[in-house]
Parts: C-alpha cells; structure tokens; sequence
C-alpha cells in the first residue's frame, strides 16, 4: 500500500480532551483545512453532536465521498469494537459508550478508533521516520534495513505505540504500549507519566527553584529560563529537563530490551529536545554493575542519537564486513554492530496521527 498515490479519501479525527480537530486526508495529506469545535468533554450527548457536526463539515468540502471514518484517542479503551470506556480526560464516556455504532448508523461508513499513541507510531512507520531511515540507508549504500518502530508522544501525558513488521501492534486487550505506567528507577514511587510529561518539568523546576507548585509556568517558560531567554533559576530549569530526560532514557531503554526497534519521540516538549536529550542518551549507555561481573551495558545495541550529526553520520555507516568461509572459496557479509536510532518526529505529532488513522482506515476497507 503506497499511502500516497491512494486516491481513496478518509475522515480523520484528532480527539483530545479539550479539542477535536477534524480532516479530511487523500493520497496521505489533508485535502481541506482543519475543523475545530470544542470537545464538550463532561456532556456526551454535546460531545457525539460535536463529532457528528464536524464530520458533516468536512463532507460538505469533499469533491467525493470517503471511504471510511478513523481517529485517534487518549488513553485505553475497547478499541476493537469502538467501544469508549473510562478516560480521565473525556469523563463523559465512563461507563461505556459504543461510539464506532453510533457513528457508522450516523454516516453509513466503517468507522475505525484506536489509542492516539498507536497512531502515532503507525504513522512514523508507514510515512514518518522509518521510511526516511530505510532510504537513507539505500543512498549510503547500507545492505541495513529496520522493520519496527517504538513511537513515544511527550506532551501533558506520556504516550506510546508499537509496530513490527509494518503491522501495529495493539495486544489482547488493545492496551499495548500503555508507557505512562512504566516503573522508573529514579523515583518508584510514581509511575513513568509522572517523571515524563509537562507536570515533571514543572514541579521540578519549582522544587529546586523554591517556588509554589503549580503554578503559572509552563515548560515553554522553563526552557527559555534554561536557554537565557527569560529570567528565573537556570539552574533549576536545566535540572528539570535533565530529570525528564533520565527517567525518560531508563523508559526507551527498558521498551528497546524487547522490541529492538526504532525509537522516534514526539509531542509538545520535543521543542526543548537539546535539554533533555543528553540524559537520554546517558541513561541508554549507562552501565549495570552485576555481582557476576565488573561492569555491564545497559543495551546491547549501541543507540546513535539522528538529531546529532556526528551520531547520525556514524548511525548510516557501513560496518559490514566479508568473513571466509572454511574450506571454500565464500564468504559471508557480517555486521558486527547491533545499532539503533533514536530521533525526533520530522513530520510531528499531530501529522503522524492522522496518517496513521488514514493508513489504518485504509487496511481495513
């Protein structure tokens, strides 16, 4: 399936707890601007005449009918059967809502709903960086080709996705890849959201600050702080992204020890990746010290951060060598290298979303 010679056109939803924006994609990009209404979180019948309305929009701009209906949302749900359980953030659907019937009685088309972050890490697979790694390592000449991918969304929550061999992965219970509730090391009395997403920041930086937590300043602040934008502790900003990059490293670090895949990070606090990023890598080549042993690595792949050009020089290199083969006249193409890459959405959160909703639309009908 090529994605973007498909003239197949799908309806798209980014659903968050605050804001739905509607699209319509064809050929793997929007082909009308983005409809955004108020999500109405706490009202469900409010919430479904939202959707519906802003469906209906996007089909009043549309040259020709879809072919199916497909969007994301947070957190965990019976996404099989488009069935809407208990979320925090869209408090109107606990108890059970079976919204894919609701909205395929509504528009007589398929609808298909899963977790925002299993779109996420659909879309860097199929149009995102997986494909941009595979290409630059046929131009480099590289016989290296890499076929799964952890995506990772940072943002007010900590979210994730998987996907191998070109297929998302979801699980038994469609609850796959929930990393916000990794355990960290660093502090284990939390779970991994709590160390990883905006609010980690924030307190941080107002616990070394001596300041109120909460309180008005958002990472965007925190990061100008840290980068001589703005006055305030720079001490305790730099502290406090170096604090989510360390438990964020010991998360990618735990997900590459099953997956062995790709790893590209997304979401609002990749703007501040030059603060955070280095614990990151520090924590993924950091050593355990064993009773049985001196000292041993944390991975066994060698992870090369693409947002450095040194690494990603170095990621794209040709190890392979020629190793005889007894006895004959052959040889062998050996890579000693077990590597992978770590890197920063190129197409972002919000693109890689919808473009997985369109390629898992697609895949269906």
């Amino acid at each position: 399936m090529d994605l973007y010679k498909d003239e197949r056109i799908v309806l798209t939803l980014d659903a968050g707890g605050t804001n739905f924006v509607f699209s319509a994609i064809q050929k793997g990009q929007a082909i009308t601007d983005p409809v955004r209404k108020d999500a109405n979180a706490d009202y469900l019948d409010r919430c479904i005449n939202t959707m519906k309305q802003g469906f209906r929009e996007l089909l009043e701009k549309l040259p020709e009918p879809p072919v199916a209906i497909s969007f994301a949302f947070p957190g965990p749900a019976d996404y099989p059967n488009g069935i809407i359980g208990d979320l925090n953030n869209l408090p109107a659907f606990r108890g059970g809502v079976p919204l894919k019937s609701i909205l395929e009685h509504a528009f007589s088309l398929p609808v298909y709903i899963n977790n925002d972050g299993d779109l996420y890490a659909y879309g860097e697979a199929l149009g995102g960086i997986l494909p941009e790694i595979n290409q630059q390592l046929e131009a480099a000449g590289s016989p290296k080709r890499y076929h799964n991918l952890v995506g990772l969304t940072l943002g007010t929550g900590f979210g994730g996705g998987l996907v191998r061999n070109g297929e998302l992965f979801i699980g038994d219970n469609s609850t796959a890849a929930e990393v916000w509730l990794f355990s960290n090391r660093y502090n284990t009395q939390v779970n991994a959201e709590d160390v990883v997403s905006t609010r980690s920041v924030q307190r941080v930086y107002a616990e070394l600050a001596g300041i109120h937590y909460p309180n008005d300043l958002m990472p965007k602040d925190i990061f100008d702080i840290a980068t001589n934008q703005r006055t305030g502790n720079r001490e305790a900003a730099v502290a406090a992204y170096h604090e989510t990059g360390r438990a964020l490293g010991d998360t990618i670090a735990n997900l590459l020890t099953f997956v062995d895949g790709i790893v590209v990070i997304g979401g609002g606090i990749t703007g501040a990746k030059e603060l955070y990023m280095p614990a990151v890598m520090e924590e993924l080549s950091s050593n355990f010290f064993p009773s049985n042993t001196a000292e041993l690595p944390r991975l066994v792949q060698r992870i090369f951060n693409l947002d450095h050009e040194q690494d990603k020089e170095g990621f794209y290199k040709d190890y392979s060598k020629e190793l005889p083969v007894p006895g004959t006249d052959q040889t062998v193409t050996y890579d000693p290298i077990p590597r992978l890459a770590i890197a920063t959405s190129r197409i972002g959160a919000s693109e890689a979303i919808a473009l997985g909703a369109y390629a898992f639309a697609l895949s269906k009908v």
